[in-house]
């Protein structure tokens, strides 16, 4: 007799269905695990036999075969224990055996049975719901299976404690969703002092999800703007925070097991590789770019990074979507990121203070800058200079806008794209428009056309420039509450892309 269990095995964000299947049959007594499973898998059989008999539960002299189906299909993580332990029960008559065939298990099993949680979860309810099946995983991982309305899910505690609700001695209540609430940051925009036309810039940047590049000298207060970046974005919806989580359930990342609608904020070291980046590694998992998906991605000292790593970004910046290609695996994760890159003028930093600019003015500079590409630099929707605080503006008090009034400003401005875009799948942002939408939702006035034909002719615009700009000024009239887009949103939009010393 053989006894079926279920789990998933990831493909990037994808869980697929896997059967376990358990055939305990007469010959010399075995325990052999088949089905292309990894070093973590195979060592599960070790551990059910311990948690097993941490319950006074003694396998049987005869040969137990473990199937993992499709075989063809790698089979990795250590999430396998708890679905091998259920067939395993089933085979043995212990449980009953439409329990274990009407539910998708995950977990990993301690020495005394204690279940453990295991990252994933969540595209695991997710495939549960689609097959019309329960959840079956470690309580720990109950509150964020939970947000998946259609699956019920069953946290349990130890191996013990399913065989009871299995048996009908001890039902286990299904899980309840949780939510981790938005923590209070105390970095407000306010703290900034000067600095208009960065805010201003970083207003557009949220409002729109534009790129945004900040160069200045050392102290301006660029890493300083961009802290305070996430205090002006608004909560992520429902859709974006089931999105999000999903990549950070796959990577272990949840915080307290439920879903967050704060947006994350990435920022990695200039010295990250390429994989941690972009993604990759023995199991193509999720880099940066991924984790930073509907939120924030800040890349300090940007040409610092690898010439590699600056030129990977190009493909997933506009198609917010990455393939990570290895031998092995070929996985696509989403990576719809705001980019937010801060830099020097040049290697010393002081190109722009004329007290203190270095002697090889202006080579030092285009060196530096030199190391972002041309076709990256026009990625960027926005440009701007941070020049050097006066000390005498230090000593003044606080007086702009707070984070607050700016960020009921972005927020009213992305209803209003949600709106525009809601029967466009694939579209949430106007910095996503392209082709015939952006000309229907940007087309400008006469007046506007006319300058943006002459500074197109006039700075030689590429094509990816002069329609980042349309995005830019239909951004910039959202935020004034304007229905079209006209000369002063153009000039404006035109003033952040023409930047002349971060010009492409």
């Amino acid at each position: 007799m053989v006894s079926r269990a279920y789990t998933v095995a990831f493909q990037g964000v994808e869980a697929r269905l896997v059967e376990v299947q358990c055939a305990v049959a007469a010959g010399l007594p075995a325990f052999a695990i088949v089905g292309l499973p990894d070093k973590a898998v195979s060592e599960a059989r070790d551990r059910v036999r311990s948690a097993l008999s941490a319950l006074a539960i003694a396998l049987p002299a005869k040969r137990i075969t473990v199937n993992l189906s499709p075989a063809d299909l790698p089979k990795e993580g250590s999430h396998f224990d708890l679905p091998i332990a259920v067939a395993l029960l089933a085979a043995l008559g212990i449980i009953p055996d439409d329990m274990a065939e009407t539910a998708v298990a995950l977990g990993e099993l301690s020495l005394d049975g204690t279940l453990i949680a295991v990252p994933g979860a969540l595209p695991a309810a997710m495939t549960a719901a689609q097959e019309g099946r329960s959840l079956l995983c470690p309580a720990a991982c109950g509150a964020e299976a939970a947000w998946v309305g259609d699956c019920q899910v069953i946290g349990a505690e130890s191996l013990g404690a399913v065989i009871r609700h299995a048996t009908g001695q001890a039902a286990i209540p299904p899980a309840e969703p949780g939510e981790v609430q938005q923590a209070p940051t105390n970095r407000d925009l306010r703290d900034v002092k000067g600095q208009e036309r960065a805010k201003r810039a970083l207003e557009i940047a949220a409002a729109g999800r534009h790129h945004l590049m900040l160069v200045g000298t050392p102290g301006s207060g660029k890493s300083m703007l961009a802290a305070r970046l996430p205090g002006v974005l608004p909560p992520l919806t429902a859709p974006e925070a089931l999105e999000t989580s999903m990549i950070q359930s796959l990577c272990g990342v949840l915080e307290e097991g439920g879903i967050s609608r704060t947006r994350p904020f990435r920022e990695p070291h200039h010295t990250a590789s390429m994989a941690a980046i972009v993604g990759g590694g023995r199991r193509a998992r999720p880099g940066e770019i991924s984790l930073a998906h509907n939120g924030v991605l800040f890349m300090d000292e940007f040409p610092e990074f690898s010439r590699t790593v600056l030129e990977t970004l190009r493909q997933p910046i506009e198609a917010g979507e990455v393939m990570v290609a290895r031998a092995n695996a070929h996985v696509t994760y989403p990576c719809r990121f705001l980019l937010v890159a801060a830099a020097n003028p040049c290697k010393c930093g002081y190109l722009s203070d004329p007290a203190r600019a270095c002697a090889r003015v202006p080579q030092c500079g285009a060196d530096y800058l030199g190391r972002i590409s041309g076709p990256l630099m026009d990625r960027f929707d926005l440009r701007v200079e941070v020049p050097p605080v006066a000390f005498t503006d230090l000593d003044l008090p606080a007086n702009g806008e707070t984070s607050e009034t700016v960020a009921a400003r972005v927020a009213a401005a992305r209803t209003v794209q949600a709106r525009r875009f809601a029967d466009l799948p694939g579209l949430r942002q106007n910095a996503d428009a392209e082709g015939g939408v952006l000309d229907q939702i940007a087309a400008p006035d006469a007046e506007g056309r006319a300058l943006l034909t002459k500074a197109a002719e006039r700075f030689g615009l590429s094509a990816r420039g002069y329609h980042r700009i349309l995005r830019v000024a239909r951004t910039i009239a959202d935020l004034d509450g304007a229905q079209d887009v006209r000369r002063p949103h153009l000039a404006e939009a035109l003033s952040f892309r023409l930047t002349a010393q971060l010009s492409a």
